[in-house]
């Protein structure tokens, strides 16, 4: 094996408790990296700053074949991957990397790259898999095995399972292994198919622009706004968690990530403050993870969903602004009545930062602002707007440290040099794109698989025989109710969308959902808006469901709480995730599907009532402890009242003034009593 240096000792005790980077390592495969220094670190660094500028260039300028950029793209993914993700944790070392790491990345490299050089010849060679010769399938084995390698070492297995299962279905049937090597590695309908290609035209693009952002102080200056808005007010650090998580959830495009370094924060607030472990670590993952449905951005999947869908971007997030008010609305309603029920205080409001001293800090949202425009509007495609955004970001940071040096000029601070603020600026610029590059490899991997996936369903029919599946099981409740199928059928998809989003990242998860679970419930007759938004919202909380709930187990570790109990007590927080997916499949209003500006506003308030009649139930507190049989009530009366439907929403508000007025009365007798 090659070993360039020696294994680097920290000197902890075994027992010294986990850091940061030790929780991200373990939950997010992500984080779990090979460790470069000096001349190596260098030479990655530029690898990385390399595909970074490739991508941005490729995506506005290139006019080559899509199977050239694609296996471009790949190779370049292959290399940097391999020079990234370990084949375990035990191989992470200082300037380390074992020689078959070495012969996997340059075959696997060397099988795309091939690819790519040799095309022109290939398109006439390869019209069909009928003049497959070995040395091609041997190309083709070698470049999709070492991409199912790469997989598992920053993805995960449970993504390879399904594969493994689907591969072997595919020989059962009796496809040939010609046919097999070129739909998945030569043909478009395979890993060079609609997924990959989102990923090399625009989700890359974002991905930078997310990497940008972090840069400019955007996911601080959130944290601080959440703290002078909310900090002060009873059990203020949980709801600062709850906003700053949301927003920068919306940006990062990873739950685990987002979980560990906002969570960093206020996770150890909220325990100060007094709400118990498992509770504050399920707060920030329960935050986080919906920080995906979040829009304007979605952690980038808005964008790819209006490719998916053949929607405007503005349509995407129009669609999702209720679901994730009412997703947040339930989670920043729980952690109040926690707050209430303990009697937890707020922050001091001599620690907490003022407004008006944000305020002139505003500019840094500018980045965002124009990216939103620029989309909504039409006026260039996605990527070319991800790229001026960019550069406004890149112009913001700059604005933002001379303005904080400013400031510290007046406070008595010395001023720095030009010299020292162009290193400052190169530092942010380089590392960005570092950080860019590397943050699309999980990603186009993902992306990669998640085409196999598509392929093999494809190819074999599988999709048909998956639907007429889940529409026969849902049929034999037809006796029952026509509307208990399409519940069956709804609960089925949602079983599939748990099982295979678990450990995926955002963008790639929707990828596969779209591929596999959305034509399930667009044949059964729900519409192709709510279905997408229905697997890709169940997808997204796999992150904290149990029993694979990684947002949670990190959220855990950080807490030093009961992770399963960690996990339960997210899943209760984003209780709006797994209800509101079945409304809008059932009556689409939810999402303004064709209703009227009255309808709008009636869907809304009587929405938000019903959520909060099902976050008191779900807390078991509302302005004294509920009894079971009431808080059964203020769940049937906020599902009610979540039905679009004027019918069901006046029984619900009925049922709910009960639920109030039997809590109020109960109240007063124990204040009289007492």
């Amino acid at each position: 094996m090659v070993l360039i240096g020696k294994k680097k000792k920290d000197g902890l005790p075994e027992n010294a408790p986990e850091t940061t980077e030790d929780i991200m390592r373990k939950y997010d495969r992500e984080s779990n990296t090979r460790i470069w220094e000096g001349v190596p670190a260098v030479i990655v660094r530029i690898v990385m700053v390399a595909f970074s500028l490739y991508c941005m260039y490729s995506t506005i300028f290139s006019t080559a074949a899509l199977e050239k950029r694609l296996t471009s793209f790949v190779t370049f993914i292959i290399i940097m991957g391999y020079l990234t993700y370990p084949a375990s944790k035990h191989h992470v070392r200082t300037n380390y990397i074992p020689w078959y790491d070495i012969i996997f990345m340059l075959l696997g490299a060397g099988a795309f790259f091939y690819y790519y050089i040799s095309y022109d010849s290939l398109v006439l060679v390869l019209s069909s898999a009928s003049k497959m010769t070995p040395f091609f399938i041997a190309v083709g084995i070698i470049g999709v095995l070492s991409l199912m390698e790469l997989c598992r070492r920053c993805v995960g297995i449970p993504i390879l399972c399904i594969i493994g299962v689907l591969l072997i279905y595919t020989f059962a049937i009796g496809k040939p292994l010609n046919l097999v090597v070129f739909n998945l590695f030569y043909d478009t309908k395979g890993v060079l198919s609609v997924p990959l290609k989102a990923c090399s035209s625009f989700i890359c693009v974002f991905i930078i622009f997310g990497a940008f952002l972090e840069r400019t102080g955007i996911a601080e200056f959130f944290i601080q706004m959440a703290n002078a808005m909310v900090g002060r007010f009873s059990g203020g650090p949980a709801k600062v968690a709850v906003i700053s998580s949301a927003l920068c959830g919306m940006v990062s495009g990873s739950s685990v990530g987002n979980t560990v370094t906002t969570g960093s924060v206020t996770i150890p607030m909220m325990k100060d403050t007094g709400y118990r472990p498992e509770f504050a670590g399920a707060v920030e993952a329960a935050a986080s993870t919906g920080g995906q449905i979040m829009p304007p951005i979605m952690g980038a999947a808005a964008f790819l969903m209006a490719e998916y869908m053949g929607v405007t971007y503005g349509e995407v997030a129009l669609r999702a602004i209720l679901p994730a008010v009412l997703y947040f609305t339930g989670i920043f309603i729980a952690v109040h009545l926690e707050a209430k029920k303990h009697d937890l205080k707020g922050i001091p409001i001599a620690k907490l930062p003022r407004i008006i001293r944000l305020l002139p800090r505003i500019y840094l949202l500018a980045p965002l602002v124009v990216l939103v425009w620029l989309v909504v509007t039409n006026r260039h495609t996605m990527a070319y707007s991800a790229v001026i955004s960019i550069l406004v970001a890149i112009a913001v940071s700059t604005v933002d440290e001379i303005a904080l040096d400013v400031a510290g000029v007046r406070n008595g601070s010395d001023t720095r040099s030009v010299r020292e603020h162009l290193k400052g600026f190169s530092d942010r610029l380089f590392n960005s794109l570092e950080a860019g590059g590397k943050g699309t490899i999980t990603v186009a991997v993902a992306c990669c698989m998640a085409g196999v996936i598509s392929g093999c369903i494809t190819s074999t029919g599988l999709a048909s025989k998956l639907i007429g599946a889940v529409v026969n099981v849902s049929n034999t409740f037809a006796a029952v109710s026509p509307q208990l199928v399409l519940f069956v059928a709804l609960f089925l998809t949602m079983i599939c969308c748990i099982i295979l989003g678990m450990g995926v990242p955002t963008t790639a998860n929707y990828c596969i959902m779209a591929s596999t679970c959305a034509p399930i419930l667009i044949t059964i007759g729900i519409p192709k808006v709510a279905a997408h938004f229905f697997v890709f919202y169940f997808g997204i909380v796999a992150d904290i469901t149990p029993p694979v709930a990684l947002a949670a187990y990190a959220g855990s570790a950080i807490a030093k709480s009961n992770p399963m109990k960690t996990g339960v007590n997210a899943t209760k927080l984003a209780i709006g995730a797994f209800i509101v997916p079945y409304i809008f499949s059932m009556n689409p209003s939810m999402l303004f599907i064709d209703t009227t500006a009255l309808q709008v506003i009636q869907i809304v308030l009587t929405s938000l009532l019903g959520i909060f009649g099902i976050a008191a139930a779900m807390n078991g507190y509302l302005f004294r402890k509920i009894h079971w049989f009431i808080r059964l009530l203020a769940i049937a009366g906020g599902l009610l009242m979540m039905d679009p439907n004027w019918f069901t929403d006046v029984i619900g508000v009925g049922i709910l003034a009960v639920v109030i007025l039997l809590q109020k009365i109960g109240g007063r007798k124990t204040q009289t009593a007492a």
